[in-house]
């Protein structure tokens, strides 16, 4: 077994969950991107969006290196949800190309700051405002992998791909004939489960 750097281990766990969001738009239209799959809106290029100027605000505003660009959806006076659509005049490449920057503006903070760097989250309550790198880094992991866990539904529902990546999809082998057999017998099993 070698040995592992926690910081360099760490960043690898968030670059693999911020390319995982971002290949769920690979092949769709401009609708299908987004397309509210959900009651709540939920859409993929929203989510990426969203996602973007969460790490914007974690690896910028919260230890003194704002990302140098203006979020307007981010900003307090923002329309309630704004963060979680792309406009009309927001085209994916603009989306995914400010996701890039802000991946290189949080990479910078990321190998500039030792794992124990202090910083504040302003948004967050007094109390529990004073974080760390390391806490940082854990918690866009965490959010970036939320997303991307909703981004794989969302994707699914659109046209059927699912899967952890796009060079393995983490999924048991089978045709769809398989996975309709499948979820044939899940559902059979919860209208059992639902008559007792």
């Amino acid at each position: 077994m070698t040995a592992s750097d926690p910081k360099s281990d760490l960043h690898r766990y968030l670059k693999v969950a911020r390319e995982a969001l971002l290949w769920k738009l690979d092949g769709l239209s401009e609708y299908d991107i987004r397309r509210p799959m959900t009651p709540t809106g939920t859409n993929l290029l929203g989510l990426v969006k969203h996602v973007a100027g969460t790490e914007a605000g974690y690896f910028g505003d919260v230890f003194g290196r704002p990302f140098p660009e203006p979020l307007p959806w981010m900003e307090d006076d923002a329309e309630a949800n704004a963060d979680m659509w792309a406009t009309a005049e927001e085209s994916r490449d603009e989306i995914v190309a400010l996701y890039r920057r802000v991946w290189a503006h949080s990479d910078a903070t990321i190998e500039a700051l030792e794992l124990d760097a202090a910083g504040r989250v302003p948004w967050w309550p007094d109390g529990r405002n004073e974080v760390t790198l390391h806490r940082i880094l854990i918690h866009m992991i965490a959010e970036t992998d939320r997303h991307a866990g909703h981004a794989d539904i969302v994707r699914e529902l659109i046209d059927g791909a699912a899967g952890l990546r796009q060079d393995g999809s983490n999924l048991p082998p089978g045709d769809r004939s398989w996975w309709e057999e499948y979820r044939a017998r899940l559902e059979h099993v919860a209208q059992e489960a639902g008559r007792t």
